[in-house]
Order: C-alpha cells, then sequence, then structure tokens
C-alpha cells in the first residue's frame, strides 16, 4: 500500500496564501460597486457582522491606529453609513454602530460577492466543491474562528 506523503506546510502556505490573495483581488469588482475604499468597507463590515464597537476596539480588528480610524468612522458618519453614540457605561468614551443604510449596503455587497462566487463555483463538479467546502473548514479553523 502507497502512502501519501505530508506536503511541506511552507508551500501549502505559499501557495493558500497566493490563492487568497488572488480570489480577493478578483472581489474588488463586487465590492467597487458599493463606492466606498476598502478600508470603509472592511470597517462597516466589522460593525455590520461583529456588531457595535468601540473605536479602539474596531482599530485594533482593523490593525490601525486610533487616530486612522477615527478619520474614517467620520467618514462613514458623513455618509450616514455609521454612527457614534456615548458608551453608557464609560461616558469617555463611544460606542460605533452600523446605521440601516450601512448594513444595507453592506448586505447588497456580501450578495454580490457571493453571486460572484457561485457564478465561479457553477463549472466545479461535486467533488471539487466537496473539497472546496472541507478546505473552507480547514481554513476557519486556522485562522481560529
Amino acid at each position: 500500500m502507497q502512502t501519501m506523503a505530508k506536503p511541506d506546510p511552507s508551500i501549502v502556505a505559499e501557495r493558500l496564501h497566493a490563492a487568497c490573495i488572488r480570489l480577493l483581488r478578483s472581489m474588488r469588482a463586487a465590492d467597487a460597486e458599493s463606492g466606498l475604499s476598502g478600508p470603509k468597507l472592511s470597517a462597516l463590515s466589522v460593525l455590520a457582522f461583529a456588531g457595535p464597537q468601540s473605536l479602539s476596539a474596531l482599530a485594533r480588528a482593523e490593525q490601525v491606529r486610533a487616530p486612522t480610524m477615527s478619520k474614517l468612522v467620520a467618514d462613514l458618519e458623513a455618509e450616514g453609513l455609521a454612527v457614534k453614540r456615548e458608551d453608557k457605561s464609560d461616558r469617555r468614551g463611544v460606542t460605533i454602530t452600523v446605521t440601516p443604510k450601512g448594513r444595507a449596503l453592506m448586505e447588497e455587497g456580501r450578495r454580490r460577492r457571493l453571486a460572484l462566487l457561485r457564478q465561479r463555483f457553477a463549472g466545479l463538479s461535486a467533488g471539487e466543491l466537496k473539497t472546496l467546502s472541507d478546505a473552507a473548514e480547514l481554513m476557519l479553523r486556522a485562522a481560529g474562528g
């Protein structure tokens, strides 16, 4: 019986990295329809799908400094996509929340991206789709989620 050699984790990491980057870049066409920059979309996505955040928590989630996030939040507020509210537990702090308009924009963007992926996956075999499904589970586990 032939045993399968364990793939080199470095090679797997490089291929997965390249594939993820290429896939995310290809999704930009769907994201461009929103009219928002990547950083604004990313911050709004955190608010829409993870819930209200403090400015510092949002900055950590987006891996930017607080002044950068403050500017992004001000822009989102000006566009009616997010709102800052006084933090009830800390009067000095604020909580940023997505507005109904912001949530609708994010949900429509998600629908566009998923439609694009469904279109690309339409030609795959059942076995290939199963492989992608299994890979997605492994990727989520590797990401800690």
